[in-house]
């Protein structure tokens, strides 16, 4: 089930408040900074850092990588913050 546009587009990584990349087909979270993946449970994300998965160097490269070929962004822009709209 894939998450609500709305839901996705507030959504920020609880550790360092920054966007995420979204792999709908893996249900999960993903935050490259920190390399930490967040999973989502019956369409519901578990968005505590207790939780979530550190991932190991071939992880973080695979995840990069379909970011790129999929054309995957971040789920908002980090100088304007979760959930900002544009003037």
């Amino acid at each position: 089930m894939p998450l609500d546009p709305q839901l996705l587009a507030i959504l920020a990584c609880p550790e360092d408040k920054g966007p995420l990349l979204y792999f709908a087909d893996e249900e999960t979270l993903y935050n490259p900074r920190l390399r930490l993946r967040y999973r989502i449970v019956d369409g519901i994300p578990v968005m505590l850092v207790d939780e979530a998965e550190t991932v190991s160097d071939a992880e973080h490269e695979r995840l990069c990588a379909k970011a790129v070929e999929e054309g995957i962004s971040a789920n908002f822009d980090p100088g304007q913050g979760a959930g900002a709209t544009s003037p």
